[in-house]
């Protein structure tokens, strides 16, 4: 068969740790399905799911969970049950598993914030960067605002790409008209 069939069982590449963050299950714009992808030649012995991996802000306002977002959470408990240490740590849009610190969901630790010590024996804080963004701290009404604002680009982009490719439109040329 073609060199396109890798086993899951045994990766083409392996590292110490992999961070992964923003995947966005839930939102109609998550690319999950080339996560998988990614996942399939790639593992590792620590896994930092940094942030907004589940998007709750997205699942309140309307039901989106194809089967794609369904395998890469199947892939990550497999990971944790076949050793891999998984650590998922919270951003504002999975702000509700902020309430599970300390706990542990099918070998993955939920927690806080993590020190990740690199190779050199540097000590890294993993933490997801909503804490610092004063809009979602203090002003949570503006950073949802921001979130409906940014879901309507994606949408008019989709358009705009999909009226430029049925008429052969070069996506350079757009700005041409601008």
């Amino acid at each position: 068969m073609g060199s396109d069939l890798i086993s899951e069982e045994q990766p083409e590449r392996r590292f110490r740790t992999l961070f992964i963050s923003d995947v966005h299950l839930g939102a109609r714009g998550s690319q999950a399905d080339k996560l998988l992808d990614f996942l399939r030649i790639h593992d590792a012995d620590t896994i930092y799911l940094v942030g907004d991996i589940v998007d709750g802000w997205a699942l309140k306002s309307s039901w989106h969970w194809p089967q794609s977002h369904n395998d890469f959470v199947q892939k990550m408990l497999r990971k944790a049950r076949k050793g891999a240490k998984v650590v998922y740590v919270p951003g504002n849009h999975d702000e509700f598993l902020r309430n599970y610190y300390g706990t542990h969901f099918g070998g993955i630790d939920v927690v806080e914030n993590a020190i990740h010590t690199g190779v050199d024996g540097r000590r890294y804080l993993v933490i997801h960067g909503d804490i610092f963004d004063l809009v979602v701290q203090n002003a949570r009404w503006l950073a949802h605002l921001g979130d409906k604002a940014y879901d309507f680009a994606i949408q008019m982009n989709r358009l705009v790409n999909f009226f430029r490719r049925g008429f052969g439109v070069p996506y350079w040329s757009l700005s041409q008209w601008a």
